[in-house]
């Protein structure tokens, strides 16, 4: 047994510790082996090395916590333990990708979204593939706010095809933009919870970060920054290679897409689709697939989503069972 104490210095205690010592009651909770004690403005900790390491690590995390925002709830602390299947030590700092607006807590909620922050980190070059409400695209957007934080990047660029679903661009008031803003609403949302006010419009001013058509990345070279290309599967395969290929030195490309969402017109081929298909054994290039599993909206969507992918299984063996009686005849 091994024993550890921590002194809190220049710290509010109310805060840190919580209401009737709420938020060290869920550490020792969540620690059952160990012996957690709160006394003063002193952590008494009692148990072997490493979980004691465990408990220090995380302590100085909520420290870390209460010195950027003020205050600690225990939602909060709940955030911070909110960890599954991956050893502490390793991944706990990395767990949260960014501290949003309002001490928000941004960090992947499902196992796949852990999947695309790990290949990120690992790859230049990700695309990741998934219906509605799978935190694809929210999740990217927080690693480009986390890289121009750690300044691993100059600028975020956030594109999209200019492509509508099911409605006309031409009967929008004001310039392409404009027409475009409704359609990057999510982009924009997601920013808002991510950059303060004033700080996300200093950076659109002076175009560290630039949401952008699609048609605006036609000969630029993209480099020193974290370029985020959404809705990928309204690409065509011009589109997509163009984009591709504006890559530059200290990129990080992160694409996203639904392949059962394509508006572009009958008989046009995504982009997405034949790219994945060129690109799949090429060697620093990611793909994380995220699933009905991953949908962190209200439970019904997931159920919506799987009710359409039965439908869409039912359509598809339909469809071949008819190809197999005509080839019979």
């Amino acid at each position: 047994m091994v024993e550890k104490v921590i002194t809190l210095e220049n710290v509010p205690l109310a805060e840190f510790l919580g209401q009737a010592n709420e938020n060290i009651r869920q550490l020792a909770q969540a620690f059952p082996q160990s012996k957690i004690i709160s006394r003063g403005n002193e952590i008494r900790i009692q148990g072997s090395a490493p979980e004691i390491l465990r408990i220090n690590n995380l302590i100085n995390l909520l420290l870390e916590h209460v010195e950027r925002f003020g205050h600690l709830s225990p939602d909060k602390v709940k955030d911070y333990l909110d960890i599954e299947g991956v050893p502490f030590e390793q991944t706990n700092r990395d767990a949260v990708i960014v501290f949003g607006n309002k001490g928000l807590v941004i960090k992947p909620k499902s196992p796949n979204q852990r999947k695309l922050v790990e290949a990120s980190m690992k790859n230049d070059l990700v695309f990741a593939l998934g219906p509605a409400g799978t935190g694809k695209t929210y999740i990217a957007v927080a690693l480009a706010v986390r890289a121009l934080k750690n300044r691993e990047v100059k600028r975020i660029i956030i594109t999209r095809p200019a492509v509508e679903a099911g409605e006309n661009l031409g009967f929008l008031p004001g310039d392409l933009q404009e027409k475009l803003d409704p359609y990057l609403r999510p982009i924009y949302d997601a920013l808002q919870d991510m950059v303060p006010p004033e700080k996300l419009k200093y950076y659109q001013e002076t175009r560290v970060i630039e949401i952008a058509p699609l048609a605006y990345m036609r000969g630029r070279t993209l480099h020193d920054a974290f370029v985020l290309l959404d809705e990928a599967q309204n690409t065509t395969s011009e589109q997509i290679k163009m984009f591709l290929t504006r890559m530059g030195p200290n990129s990080k490309v992160i694409i996203t897409g639904d392949q059962t969402q394509v508006d572009l017109p009958i008989r046009q081929k995504s982009g997405l689709s034949e790219a994945l298909r060129i690109l799949n054994n090429v060697k620093g290039i990611g793909i994380v697939n995220l699933s009905g599993k991953d949908v962190i909206r209200h439970k019904l969507v997931k159920a919506i989503i799987e009710a359409y992918e039965k439908n869409q299984a039912e359509k598809d063996i339909a469809k071949n069972e008819s190809a197999g009686r005509k080839s019979d005849r």
